[in-house]
């Protein structure tokens, strides 16, 4: 074993069902050997400031059940553009990860292990050079993490898109209307693809491919010959027309992602012209994808992948992330996960099975 004996935990970007699960077991395994635990409040605020609190197994005795975090989550504190005013109060960003650097020093921290998405993997992989050692977590419901099978919190967010997806099917059919749901997932369409596939979508709009709005015209139109008089489309949030742009709903700082939102009203809107029979309503599910229990699956990856980050963690690893393959808990290179996001692809399975079964994506495979 290791000589570590004192790490930093954070759960950075945003929350995901599952972080309190994986706290769990991290923590809990990790005081079994002897070491000891401090959370880092809101992602790498509390490093940044310097304000790190205790963290231990009674702490998060009972935690696995529950949504959220009970440390927080930020998806701002990013240590290599804080956002700060100047001078005249005009919102702008510095670079403060020297301060994490000297907080990791001052509290004689051994290892950060970071729980995040692509975001937190890349900052956290920036701070070695720093002399910051770290061990990450894979976690996001985008599902969009390379260098792992599955992110925890993607099937609760799948689980309740697909129970969404099945409530507007009977409202549809009752109106004889075209349903659109708007979907998390950033510029991956894992959430949607799944949702819609489990939930019967007649249409799904993935970031990945521009789609045509009159194909998906001309899918519903097909579906009126044949006498279904509803449609169901699922569109995920980074979706965009052919030649096209994401639609944004707020410029960030540099250094930050835009906040992608407004996709399903501008397929509506697409849409009206070319199919004037129907009524077509838009229903943007939102964070609720990323709220709540999280589900069976979720539960028990997260504390699978805490206790193996403990273990990674005693047996001295550095700058790797765990990672769930082919059913298995292993660690990886961080950097494998950094800037490599997996998307999906023409010839993935479930697009195939999609196709197979009549759903229009929008695009000529």
């Amino acid at each position: 074993m290791t000589s570590v004996r004192r790490i930093a935990v954070l759960t950075g970007g945003g929350d995901a069902p599952g972080l309190n699960a994986v706290l769990f077991g991290l923590v809990t395994r990790a005081e079994a050997l002897g070491i000891q635990c401090l959370a880092s409040e809101d992602g790498y605020e509390g490093l940044i400031k310097g304000t790190l609190t205790p963290l231990d197994s009674t702490r998060v005795r009972g935690i696995a059940s529950q949504g959220g975090s009970v440390i927080g989550c930020s998806n701002r504190a990013n240590p290599f553009s804080y956002p700060r005013r100047d001078a005249e109060g005009k919102l702008t960003t510095e670079d403060v990860s020297e301060r994490v650097a000297w907080t990791v020093r001052n509290e004689n921290i051994d290892l950060v292990v970071a729980i995040g998405g692509d975001g937190t993997m890349a900052m956290t992989s920036r701070l070695a050079p720093l002399g910051v050692r770290s061990v990450g977590v894979p976690k996001t419901i985008d599902n969009d993490l390379a260098a792992t099978d599955v992110t925890f919190g993607f099937q609760s967010a799948v689980d309740f898109a697909t129970m969404a997806v099945d409530r507007i099917h009977t409202t549809a059919a009752a109106h004889d209307r075209v349903m659109i749901i708007e979907v998390m997932g950033r510029y991956a369409g894992w959430i949607a693809l799944e949702a819609g596939l489990a939930g019967g979508a007649n249409v799904i709009v993935l970031p990945e491919f521009e789609y045509d709005v009159q194909r998906i015209a001309d899918a519903i139109h097909a579906r009126r010959k044949q006498g279904q008089n509803y449609s169901i489309i699922v569109i995920s949030e980074g979706a965009k027309p052919v030649g096209g742009t994401h639609a944004i709903t707020k410029d960030m700082p540099a250094g930050h992602l835009p906040k992608l939102g407004g996709a399903g009203d501008r397929l509506a809107k697409s849409l009206e012209q070319l199919v004037p029979e129907h009524e077509i309503r838009v229903t943007v599910l939102g964070h609720v994808q990323r709220g709540g229990s999280p589900v069976a699956f979720d539960r028990v990856l997260g504390i699978r992948m805490g206790v193996a980050a403990a273990e990674a963690v005693a047996r001295g690893d550095d700058g790797v992330m765990v990672s769930l393959r082919d059913g298995k808990i292993v660690t990886v290179p961080m950097g494998d996960a950094v800037g490599k996001n997996r998307n999906v692809t023409a010839l993935d399975e479930r697009v195939l099975a999609a196709r197979a079964v009549g759903v229009e994506f929008g695009v000529e495979f």
